[in-house]
């Protein structure tokens, strides 16, 4: 590529969302004209795509761009706490001729069920799991900004005492991390953006680089210093100064190793699942429960061996029909054909709408996940169509959504529900 085009696709991270989408409409121009070679559309399809808005090294506009590049038919922002990005997200899909669909992942409470003190799809906390508002009605974007500002306050206080914990681990190197000088300025805070324990481990690589360089002393300083477990994988990562995404692979083995040493359990910023789920119907967004399953050989380097939902499954999945759940999300290439034929056979037993996407928050991460290709899975393309369907219907009028109780009396059968709400889809992409 020369340097022009170059100089657009760096510009796509701009601080100023108007020179982002610029850019963009200016890379768009240049394919057209065979500047930049098409890529080859596909039926690959990814629900669940974080941006700078929590943390991502692609702005949304970015994001879009490196969609569209992958040969995405569609993709879905779906960032922590936070829909700032959405409307950008949106406008670039436009822009690139990328079918969208947004979205809204946060940590709901479950204490008040069943499954209290259960270790479920969070690898930090007990009785708090990851769940997510898929296919956001665009009229109901200001409620749910209004609903998380709440809780993105109380998590910014727990951010700051933790990063005095992190503080007290660190002090033998000299160095100390301070919230509003090193983690603020990397996020996108300031324009609605969420800061998740991910700007703080980043802050953090990003001080261990200024001062000790990137090489062999950073994981020999790890081991030895901060007595953490660096695995063959990353230790050659880190050892490579020349790594592209050094930073990235540093912050992969904090969250892996680290965390659990500073971690302070959350509890105000995290909605009650049941104040999780009524604000869902009440905005007719799709709420649904992310699946992890127990954890061998973590995919994005970020995840230790752990067990997760497995040994009660069943159980698991009887409670979220209880609470209302609309839909369960899982990501093919993270789980093995076992827990995979599993959660699937729950999903049609229980009547829950199954969708997909590999949540990209590291530059390491394709876009493309290769799993969906599975003829197996061929549900999950039609269900991303469906979501954009559904999402159209859903803004156009709030009960014409794919699980208002009007469409759902019309059209009980969640089958063809779906195989109506993907011809809306497909006649708009």
């Amino acid at each position: 590529m020369n340097a022009e085009i170059n100089q657009l696709i760096d510009a796509l991270n701009h601080k100023d969302i108007y020179v982002r989408l610029n850019s963009l409409k200016q890379l768009m121009k240049k394919v057209k004209a065979g500047e930049i070679a098409k890529p080859e559309k596909g039926n690959d399809v990814n629900n669940h795509i974080h941006t700078a808005y929590s943390f991502s090294p692609y702005s949304p506009s970015k994001a879009v761009w490196m969609a569209y590049s992958a040969g995405l038919a569609t993709a879905g922002i779906m960032d922590h706490d936070s829909i700032g990005g959405a409307e950008e997200f949106m406008q670039a899909g436009k822009i690139a001729g990328v079918a969208t669909t947004i979205g809204v992942e946060c940590r709901a409470d479950f204490s008040g069920t069943p499954l209290k003190g259960r270790r479920m799809n969070n690898p930090d906390q007990d009785s708090v799991a990851y769940v997510a508002l898929h296919g956001i009605p665009h009229s109901q974007i200001d409620k749910v900004r209004e609903f998380f500002i709440p809780f993105t306050k109380y998590r910014n206080i727990r951010n700051v005492r933790m990063v005095e914990n992190i503080n007290r681990l660190i002090e033998p190197s000299g160095i100390k991390l301070d919230f509003e000088k090193d983690v603020v300025p990397i996020s996108n805070f300031g324009n609605g953006g969420s800061i998740t324990e991910r700007h703080i481990l980043f802050a953090l690589a990003l001080k261990f680089t200024g001062k000790m360089g990137k090489g062999r002393q950073i994981p020999d300083f790890l081991k030895n210093t901060l007595k953490l477990n660096v695995n063959a994988k990353a230790e050659g990562f880190l050892s490579d100064p020349s790594n592209p995404y050094y930073e990235y692979d540093l912050l992969g083995l904090l969250k892996s190793n680290l965390v659990e040493k500073f971690y302070i359990d959350a509890t105000d910023e995290c909605p009650d699942v049941a104040e999780f789920i009524k604000f869902s119907e009440s905005i007719g967004a799709i709420s649904a429960y992310a699946y992890l399953g127990d954890v061998g050989d973590s995919v994005t380097g970020d995840k230790k061996a752990q067990k997760f939902e497995d040994d009660y499954l069943d159980e698991l999945f009887t409670m979220l029909r209880k609470l209302g759940f609309r839909a369960v999300t899982y990501m093919p290439s993270r789980n093995s054909m076992a827990q995979l034929d599993r959660v699937r056979e729950l999903c049609n037993t229980y009547g829950f709408f199954q969708i997909s996407g590999e949540d990209i928050n590291s530059p390491r991460q394709p876009f493309i996940c290769t799993a969906l290709r599975n003829e197996k899975f061929r549900n999950l393309y039609d269900a991303a169509w469906a979501l954009i369907g559904h999402e159209f219907a859903a803004t156009e009028h709030l009960n014409a959504g794919m699980f208002s109780s009007k469409t759902i009396a019309k059209y009980p059968s969640l089958e063809q529900r779906i195989k109506i709400y993907r011809e809306i889809g497909l006649s708009l992409g």
